[in-house]
C-alpha cells in the first residue's frame, strides 16, 4: 500500500510526541485522525497545521480509558476518512511516587488510560485491519518499562511494561493476517508531560539527564515521531513484536536486557 492509502489515528495527539507523530505520518501522505481527550483546541490546531501543508486530518474527542468512546471514535474515522490501516497508542500520563507513598486511585487511573487504552483502541481496528488483511500497529511504551533507574517511576513503569507485553502478544495474534504490532520506546523527551521537569534549556537539571544518554541530549518528540514513521511505514510489514529503545542510548538500566 502507498502511503496516500493509509488512514492513522493517533490517540494522545493533540500535544507532544502525538502531535509530532500526527504531523510526521500527514506529512508521509497518510489521512490522521488527531485523537484527544480534553484539549479540543490544541488538536484542531494540530489539524489545521496538516490541512495547511496540503494533508488530510480530522479531530476527534475520545478518552481511551472508555471502551465505546473508543469505538465510537473509530467508527467516525471510517465514515470520513476511510478505512483504518495505521494505529498509534501514544495517549498516556504518569502519576509518581515510591511504594510507601504511591496512591492507588493514581495507579488504577494511570493503567486505565495506559494499558485499557491500548487494549480497547487496538480491538476497535483489529476487526478492519482483519478484513483488509493490513494493518500498523505501533505502542508507544518508554524505556521505564524496560528497566530505567529514575526514582518514583515504578508503578509508570509497571504500566509500560504492560504495554511491552501486550505488543509481542497482540503480534503473535494478529500476524496471520498480516497485521504488525511494534513499540516504540522512548527515552526522556521534552514535552508537556516532562515539562516540569525540563523547565528552561540548558538548565543544569536539562544537563543530568543529558548525561545518562550516549548522545548526550534529551529527546525531542520529533525523534520519536521519525521511528513510529518507521514502523508505521508500508515497507516494514516484516518487522513485528519488537521493542525499539529510542533513548540516545541510555546508560541507568537497572538489568539492562
Amino acid at each position: 500500500m502507498d502511503w496516500r492509502e493509509q488512514v492513522a489515528i493517533v490517540t494522545g495527539a493533540s500535544r507532544g510526541i502525538g502531535r509530532a507523530t500526527a504531523q510526521r505520518l500527514a506529512a508521509r501522505g497518510a489521512a490522521v485522525c488527531v485523537n484527544y481527550a480534553a484539549r479540543s483546541d490544541a488538536a484542531e490546531a494540530v489539524v489545521r497545521e496538516i490541512r495547511g501543508a496540503g494533508g488530510r486530518a480530522m479531530a476527534a474527542a475520545a478518552d481511551v480509558s472508555d471502551a465505546r468512546a473508543v469505538e465510537a471514535m473509530v467508527e467516525r474515522v471510517v465514515a470520513e476518512l476511510g478505512p483504518v490501516t495505521i494505529l498509534v497508542n501514544n495517549a498516556g500520563v504518569i502519576a509518581r511516587g515510591t511504594l510507601e507513598s504511591f496512591a492507588p486511585e493514581e495507579y488504577e487511573r494511570m493503567r486505565r488510560v495506559n494499558v485499557d487504552g491500548v487494549i480497547h483502541a487496538t480491538r476497535a481496528v483489529a476487526d478492519g485491519m482483519r478484513k483488509q488483511r493490513y494493518g500498523r500497529i505501533v505502542n508507544v511504551s518508554s524505556i521505564a518499562g524496560i528497566g530505567t533507574a529514575l526514582a518514583g517511576s515504578t508503578f509508570y513503569a509497571g504500566t509500560k511494561a504492560e504495554v511491552i507485553v501486550l505488543t509481542r502478544r497482540f503480534a503473535l495474534e494478529l500476524a496471520p493476517q498480516a497485521i504488525t504490532v511494534n513499540s516504540v520506546a522512548p527515552g526522556f523527551v521534552r514535552t508537556d508531560m516532562t515539562g516540569e521537569r525540563l523547565k528552561e534549556r540548558g538548565s543544569e537539571q536539562e544537563r543530568r539527564f543529558a548525561a545518562r544518554a550516549m548522545l548526550g541530549r534529551v529527546g525531542e518528540p520529533e525523534d520519536i515521531a521519525n521511528a513510529i514513521a518507521f514502523l508505521a511505514a508500508p515497507e516494514s510489514g516484516w518487522i513485528t513484536a519488537q521493542v525499539l529503545a529510542v533513548d540516545g542510548g541510555r546508560m541507568d538500566y537497572i538489568a539492562h536486557p
